[in-house]
């Protein structure tokens, strides 16, 4: 089973328990402008490699929720298309 299967089937129940009646709020959902840009400066200094141990270790953080947002809007996307999550 690849990567991407595995993860697949480790999440589908949680989305199958998140996404019915919520996929259209999900997919609407906007983020925080002072998060975004808190996360344009992070992004910044880490090009310029200046961020300090904890701001690393903040970015490291929002790029994880990022890649987690992701794929729920990805999911949600498909669910609603009707191929199931």
């Amino acid at each position: 089973m690849s990567g991407a299967a595995a993860f697949q089937r480790g999440v589908n129940p949680l989305l199958e328990l998140l996404l019915p009646g919520k996929v259209d709020e999900l997919l609407a959902a906007k983020g925080d402008p002072a998060l975004s840009d808190r996360i344009e400066q992070l992004a910044s200094k880490s090009t310029e490699g200046t961020l300090s141990p904890e701001e690393r270790e903040e970015y490291m953080g929002y790029i994880r929720a990022n890649k987690f947002v992701a794929v729920l809007r990805r999911e949600a996307k498909k669910f609603k298309s009707g191929s199931a999550a």
